[in-house]
């Protein structure tokens, strides 16, 4: 691909005056932008996509303009020379619904249908709303001016300087913000309400969302809020940079959320928590969000990357300050078990596919930007390599290199070295010699035991070209004294005994394979209770990862899962259910083994379910509360009449509002799925369009899109394109969901072929794009499905955002249909044995 050229090199801007004429119900805007900066050569250079400019002056002379390739305006004077000047441009757009640039938000309030207007700028879509050099390494200061209709709220990233009312209209002003780069720059208007405190530093702290929604929702945000900037004041040793902290809550975002600096922009449901619909587990979400863009206003807006290759120095690191915040907030959550039974099981699983982007990787056009948002590796793996460091040189460290990290570099871009400079010098280390393999390299390695010794290799999950990759690994043994700290050969001889094991604490990102007699002690040790929860977890998560990859049979999962059977932890409980749905995909032909995997989930979970009943017990533990939900789905999964017939009753004698937010989608789905009542689906599907609270459309969404009906499949899937009753920001959520249904699976497959024009039309300037061919191969599992993936989406590998997200789903897809095809019947013969 063409590798666009960098404008911050034809021209640096320094400071932006923008003043903008909003006109919602036209769908227009207008404005004027002065730039100051200074130019390289005789010439200077600007983004500005779908944007009609009327005027051009330099240095208050007039001047020519003209469009170019790669959204680039080009514009030029006589005798133009090297130095500092000053462009005034005069411009005009449109405003649309595509969820970037300048956009509406849509909501009903009281029967009304109201709208605000936001914006989301990251990570190249500012040029779609002011001409400006739209690259994280361009960082100037900025004034706004904004002219909206009277009566509502505008906000930007810093406070307000003055508002006043002009010829009608509200003209308001906002204060100079630090320099910055252009994507972090927002604003949000219309009616909105608020909550605020203040932290111990003085800073003002608001969570904000439409009237649409109750104000004791605000209270939870503002806490968590709150306390993480204290924190993090704390913990960096560096104040936060800005006066305010605005968070909104908007009722149209693609993303979950975004760090624009000092005005963070959410998804109601990733800010919003009503205390009559919110459970435990959604509440842990709001805090690890919040938690997660507050890191970003150190991590990527006061120190940024240069370039977008160097995407995980703001990804990674906020993805771990997430959980390091949490658990400083909260010990009692023990986050850094759903660190293990989320962040890691995501990266581990992504990166075992040949082809995968390494952590850091080139850029060499926007329209690539967005293959990087990969949750599994930009986020997840890049926060697990990052713990891995972390627990490499210790925490005290790892705060002194972050505080000298954020001296030097405030206000100003980075790459990976300088940060690990400063991380070296901090423990005495040679972090680079360390992390850049890890950063560099796509995958992981398996450590594979023996009596004799230690070995690695790349660990795959399906088709893949030969590898001779190796990695530094910390290998974090239990006899810490008898084996080395780290490993950096292919291979390493010493005598290993048979209750040695490796990566303790889950620190490292590596998966190990012991030998058959090795692996029954630890087993055995499970039964007794003898390993932690989280070693218990890392356990049972990697033999599922070595029967993916073909290491071990997957039928060895089952005699293992019956050693979980009294396990209590809700964590571990999540990879048993995991395990358990590894191995449904072999028994979808077959109903005799797959009533005996139902039989197998029931008594696994059976004695818990006799522990935690259906009811809160006083004073339960939160872990119980969560874990409550995974207990009552495998007992569903597992045909338990009573247990059905408890959630139908449940179902008929309450208000959803008023079901348990722990198991309202479980209820939901339970209902939906063994009821044959007319008009389920139906009085549903309308309550979904009708209840303002995210959360319960989430759960309506879980519980639908489980029907068996295909008549009710149909219906779901014509509502797809319908944004008055699934909004754009869902449609992947719900695509997801029928996408992996055994009995959706195929008409879903088929609708994303049919919709494909209308999905590209929606979504292909959005990093959601990539969801469509990502989901789909989540869930193929047939050899003429493979074919079809390959047939339908091979011509589209041309799009610089689906390239390398098409290619892996092939591999996906091939990898799983030969599992299939090679360990099915082993699975069936062991399941129906027992």
């Amino acid at each position: 691909m063409q590798t666009v050229p960098r404008l911050i090199h034809t021209f640096a801007p320094t400071d932006y005056d923008l003043s903008l004429v909003l006109e919602r119900e036209q769908r227009t805007f207008s404005g004027t932008v002065t730039i100051e900066g200074e130019a390289a050569a005789g010439a200077i250079a600007l983004h500005s996509k779908d944007l009609t400019i009327s005027t051009v002056t330099v240095d208050g002379k007039a001047a020519t303009y003209a469009h170019g390739d790669n959204d680039q305006l080009n514009i030029a004077q006589d005798n133009l020379q090297p130095g500092k000047h000053i462009v005034v441009v005069g411009f005009s757009g449109t405003i649309t619904d595509a969820m970037h640039g300048l956009y509406p938000c849509y909501y009903d309030h009281d029967g009304v249908k109201k709208e605000l207007l936001a914006t989301q700028f990251e990570s190249h879509h500012a040029r779609e709303v002011f001409p400006c050099v739209d690259e994280p390494e361009a960082k100037a200061t900025f004034d706004v001016t904004l002219t909206t209709e009277m009566g509502i709220t505008v906000l930007s990233n810093m406070p307000t300087q003055w508002q006043r009312e002009e010829s009608g209209k509200l003209v308001t002003r906002f204060t100079t913000t630090p320099r910055m780069s252009s994507y972090l720059l927002a604003w949000v208007t219309g009616e909105l309400h608020k909550k605020s405190a203040t932290t111990e530093g003085g800073v003002e702290v608001n969570i904000w969302a439409t009237p649409a929604q109750p104000a004791e929702s605000l209270d939870y945000a503002l806490d968590i809020a709150t306390r993480t900037i204290d924190f993090f004041d704390s913990y960096f040793d560096t104040p936060y940079p800005l006066p305010k902290s605005d968070h909104v809550a908007l009722p149209d975002f693609s993303s979950g959320a975004m760090e624009n600096w000092g005005l963070i922009t959410y998804r109601e449901i990733a800010l919003l928590a009503d205390p009559k619909t919110t459970g435990i587990s959604s509440k842990r979400y709001i805090a690890t969000v919040i938690a997660h863009e507050l890191s970003h206003q150190w991590f990527g807006n006061l120190v940024t990357m240069k370039w977008w290759n160097n995407l995980w120095l703001n990804e990674s690191f906020a993805t771990l300050m997430e959980y390091i915040a949490v658990d400083a907030l909260h010990p009692e959550w023990d986050i850094w078990l759903e660190f293990a039974s989320h962040e890691s099981i995501m990266a581990l699983r992504r990166d075992a596919i040949d082809g995968v982007q390494p952590v850091q990787i080139d850029v060499n056009h926007p329209d690539e930007i967005s293959t990087l948002f990969d949750g599994a590796i930009v986020y997840a793996k890049g926060a697990r390599l990052l713990r891995m460091l972390q627990h490499y040189i210790g925490d005290h460290a790892f705060q002194a290199g972050l505080k000298q990290y954020f001296l030097h570099y405030a206000y100003g871009n980075t790459e990976g070295k300088d940060l690990w400079d400063e991380l070296s010098e901090a423990s005495g280390k040679p972090i680079a010699d360390f992390m850049n393999t890890w950063i560099s390299q796509p995958g992981y390695p398996v450590l594979h035991v023996t009596p004799d010794g230690l070995s690695q290799e790349q660990f795959f999950v399906g088709p893949h070209e030969p590898s001779t990759a190796l990695w530094p690994i910390p290998l974090n043994a239990l006899s810490e004294e008898d084996v080395p700290a780290l490993m950096e050969t292919k291979e390493l001889h010493l005598p290993i005994a048979d209750d040695e094991r490796f990566n303790v604490g889950d620190s490292a990102h590596f998966i190990t394979h012991y030998p058959t007699v090795h692996l029954a002690r630890l087993i055995e040790q499970v039964r007794a209770d003898a390993l932690s929860p989280l070693d218990r977890l890392q356990l049972l998560h990697e033999q599922t990862m070595l029967a993916r990859g073909g290491v071990i049979s997957s039928a060895e999962l089952i005699p293992l899962l019956d050693a979980y059977r009294a396990e209590t932890v809700d964590s571990v409980w999540d990879i048993i259910s995991l395990a358990i749905g590894e191995l449904k995909k072999f028994v979808v032909d077959d109903e005799a083994a797959e009533q005996k995997l139902r039989e197998l989930a029931r008594r696994i979970a059976q004695q818990e379910y006799e522990r935690l009943g259906w009811d809160m017990h006083k004073d339960e533990p939160d872990n119980d509360t969560k874990l409550r939900a995974t207990i009552l789905a495998l007992m569903v999964y597992g045909e338990d009449k009573t247990v059905i017939d408890k959630a139908k009753e449940l179902y008929a004698d309450h208000d959803l509002e008023a079901l348990d937010p722990e198991l309202r989608a479980l209820i939901i789905c339970t209902v939906v799925r063994h009821s044959d009542e007319a008009g389920i689906v139906t009085g549903l599907l309308e309550r979904y369009k009708t209840t303002s609270s995210a959360e319960l459309q989430q759960d309506i969404a879980y519980g639908l899109t489980s029907t068996k009906d295909p008549v009710a499949i149909d219906l779901l899937l014509s509502q797809l394109t319908d944004s008055s009753v699934v909004r754009n920001q869902d449609v992947a959520r719900w695509f997801v969901y029928l996408i992996r249904g055994k009995e959706s699976r195929e008409k879903t497959w088929q609708w994303v072929r049919d919709n494909w024009a209308w999905i590209e039309q929606t979504f292909s300037g959005d990093k959601s794009f990539d969801d469509y061919p990502r989901y789909a191969a989540s869930g193929l599992t047939t050899r003429p499905q493979l074919e079809e993936y390959i047939s339908f989406f091979t011509p589209l590998k041309e799009i610089p955002a689906l390239t390398r997200v098409i290619a892996m789903g092939i591999s996906e897809i091939e990898g799983r249909v030969d599992l299939i095809e090679h360990d099915g019947p082993a699975v069936r013969s062991a399941l129906l044995k027992l």
